[in-house]
C-alpha cells in the first residue's frame, strides 16, 4: 500500500515475519498444555450452569473434583462423556450430582474415545450453533440499520450495579455512543471463579457474569430498536478466567472483549504459562463468535515513557497479530491497542502522537485499531482535559482509527457522569464532522519530524522482535522488556492450574469452531 510515512515495507515484512516465528514457538507449549479454566470453559460450552449449595460455580465444582480424585491430564470432556455414556445423563445433570456427591465420574468404567467424542458431539455442536445463530442475529442487526462510517465510540460505565449500568448505557447510547465497555469490578480479574447471576454491588465496575451479559444486551437492543442503531457490548475477558467469559460473552452476544495475550502477565502477576494458554482458546472463541478483541498495548504507557518506549508498543502489536491470526481470528477482528499518553508539555507531542497512530493505521490496514485517551497525565484541570480529548479526538479522525475510546475531561476526578459524557461525546462528534477527510487530504513532508519518528519506531521494533525471536516470549517476559515489568516463568498467580495433557486428551471445541484453520 502507499505510506504517507515511507515506512519501509521490507522492514514490516521482517518485523511481522519475527513475530510469526515467536508466536509459533510459544504455540509448541500451548498446544501440549491445558488449564482448569480452559476445562471449565469445555464445561460451560457443554451447558454446565449455575452454583452448588455453597454458591460454587458448578463448572468449578466438576473440574476441581476430577483435579483431586482422577486425572485432570485426560481432560474435563473424556470425563463428562464417558459419564453420559454410563449413566445416560446429560452434562448438566451429571455436574448437579457431582456437587452433591451423588456421582464419582472418576471411578466409572472407561468407553472407547470413539463414542465418548460421540456422546458429546450432539450437545457441542447445538451450543456452537447458539454463538453461530448469535453471529447471525448481529450480522442482521447491521443489515438492517448498517454500520457506523467513521470511528466507534467507545464509552465505559462502571457504577458496580447492572441496573443502574444499564441507565447510564442507555443515556449514553442516546447521547451518541456506539460501544458500551461495562467496566468490571476491581480485582474480578484474579478470581480464579466467575461469579454467577446479576450484581448489585461493585468496586470500580461491576461483575462480569453471564446474566449480567444478558441484563445488558437486552437493554442495548431494545434502546438500539429505538434509535435504529446497533449498540455494540464489551467486557473484559482477561485475567484467570480469560476463555470462561469468552465463552459467556459468546452464548450472550457480546461484540467486544478486551483480550490481550500479555496483559495479564504484566499488570496482574498472572503466570505467564497460564495466560498463554488460556488466551489461545479464549481467542478461538471470540473469533468464531465475531467478536473485536482490544488489546492492552495502552497500557505500557502507565508505566513506560510514551516517546522512548513506543517501539515496545509496535512491537506488541505485531506480537498481538500472530497470536490472533494461530487461534483463526481474522484481522477484521484484532482491535490492536495503543494510546494517546505522550506528555502535554513535550515539544511537537502532537506529531510524534500523529506518526504513532498514522503508523499503526497503516501496518495493520484491516484491523479496527483501538486507541486510548490520555489518562497519565489528566490534572484535573477540566478545560485543559477538554483540549487534550480534542487533540486526541483529532488523531483518530485525521489516522482513521476505528475503536475510539472516548477521552472524559473529568478524568482523575471522579467516575464520569451522564453529563461528563454527553459533553465528550458531543466534543468527538463535532471533530470527526468537521475534520471527516482531513485524513485524506494531507500529506506527511517527505524528511520531515513525523516521517523521521515513524522510521526510527519501527526499526527499533524491528530490531526488538527479532532479539525476542531469538530468545522466545518466556525470557522476554521474565527480562522486563514490556512496560519494564519483570515476571518469573514458574511465578504469579495461577501457576497450579496449569497442567500437560495426556496423549488422548481432547477439546472438541478446537476442532468445532477453528475446522481446518488449525
Amino acid at each position: 500500500m502507499n505510506s504517507k510515512l515511507n515506512l519501509n515495507w521490507n522492514l514490516v515484512d521482517e518485523a511481522r515475519e519475527s513475530a510469526k516465528k515467536i508466536a509459533a514457538d510459544a504455540q509448541v507449549f500451548v498446544d501440549a498444555h491445558s488449564t482448569v479454566t480452559v476445562e471449565r470453559t469445555i464445561c460451560r460450552l457443554l451447558g454446565i450452569d449455575g452454583i452448588d449449595e455453597f454458591e460454587v460455580p458448578l463448572p468449578n465444582v466438576v473440574v476441581d473434583f476430577i483435579k483431586e480424585n482422577g486425572n485432570i491430564s485426560l481432560g474435563v470432556a473424556k470425563y463428562l462423556g464417558n459419564a453420559m455414556l454410563e449413566t445416560g445423563l446429560q452434562p448438566q445433570e451429571i455436574a448437579e450430582r457431582i456437587a452433591r456427591k451423588e456421582l464419582d465420574v472418576t471411578k466409572m468404567k472407561w468407553h472407547d474415545d470413539f463414542e465418548i467424542k460421540l456422546a458429546l458431539k450432539g450437545i457441542a455442536e447445538a451450543n456452537v450453533e447458539r454463538i453461530k445463530s448469535n453471529r447471525a442475529k448481529r450480522e442482521e442487526y447491521l443489515n438492517v440499520y448498517g454500520d457506523k462510517k467513521g470511528p466507534y465510540i467507545y464509552v465505559i460505565v462502571a457504577t458496580g450495579n447492572i441496573y443502574e449500568d444499564v441507565t447510564q448505557a442507555v443515556a449514553a447510547a442516546r447521547q451518541g455512543a456506539d460501544v458500551i465497555a461495562v467496566i468490571r469490578t476491581t480485582g474480578q480479574s484474579l478470581l480464579d471463579y466467575v461469579p454467577y447471576g446479576a450484581t448489585t454491588e461493585g468496586f470500580g465496575g461491576t461483575m462480569a457474569t453471564q446474566e449480567n451479559f444478558r441484563i445488558m444486551r437486552k437493554a442495548l437492543d431494545e434502546v438500539g430498536v429505538e434509535l435504529k442503531r446497533y449498540i455494540r457490548l464489551c467486557n473484559y475477558c482477561s485475567g484467570l478466567c480469560m476463555p470462561e467469559i469468552a465463552a459467556m460473552g459468546a452464548l450472550e452476544r457480546l461484540d467486544m472483549m478486551l483480550n490481550d495475550a500479555l496483559y495479564g502477565i504484566l499488570f496482574r502477576d498472572i503466570n505467564m504459562k497460564r495466560t498463554l494458554v488460556d488466551q489461545f482458546f479464549s481467542r478461538v472463541i471470540n473469533g468464531f463468535a465475531g467478536v473485536i478483541i482490544n488489546t492492552g498495548e495502552d497500557n505500557y504507557l502507565t508505566t513506560a515513557d510514551a516517546i522512548e518506549e513506543a517501539h515496545t508498543v509496535l512491537a506488541s502489536q505485531f506480537i498481538n497479530e500472530q497470536f490472533a491470526l494461530v487461534a483463526g481470528l481474522p484481522e477484521e477482528q484484532m482491535g490492536l491497542g495503543h494510546a494517546f499518553e505522550i506528555h502535554p508539555d513535550t515539544k511537537n507531542g502532537f506529531l510524534l502522537e500523529l506518526a504513532q497512530a498514522q503508523m499503526a493505521r497503516e501496518i495493520f490496514p484491516k484491523a479496527p485499531l483501538k486507541y486510548m485517551p490520555p489518562t497519565k497525565f489528566m490534572t484535573g484541570n477540566i478545560f485543559k482535559g477538554h483540549v487534550q480529548d480534542a487533540l486526541f479526538n483529532m488523531v483518530t479522525i485525521m489516522t482513521n482509527q476505528k475503536v475510539h475510546l472516548l477521552g472524559m475531561l473529568t478524568e482523575a476526578i471522579h467516575t464520569p457522569f451522564m453529563s461528563d459524557r454527553a459533553l465528550s461525546i458531543e466534543n468527538a462528534k463535532y471533530i470527526f464532522n468537521n475534520m471527516e477527510d482531513f485524513g485524506n487530504d494531507i500529506e506527511f513532508k517527505k524528511d520531515g519530524i513525523m516521517v523521521n519518528r515513524a522510521k526510527e519506531v519501527l526499526e527499533k521494533a524491528a530490531e526488538l522482535l527479532k532479539t525476542i525471536e531469538g530468545i522466545g516470549i518466556f525470557k522476554t517476559l521474565e527480562g522486563g522488556i514490556f512496560a519494564g515489568i519483570k515476571r518469573p516463568l514458574d511465578g504469579g498467580k495461577g501457576l497450579a492450574g496449569v497442567f500437560e495433557k495426556d496423549s488422548s486428551y481432547f477439546n472438541p471445541f478446537i476442532e468445532l469452531m477453528l475446522g481446518g484453520n488449525r
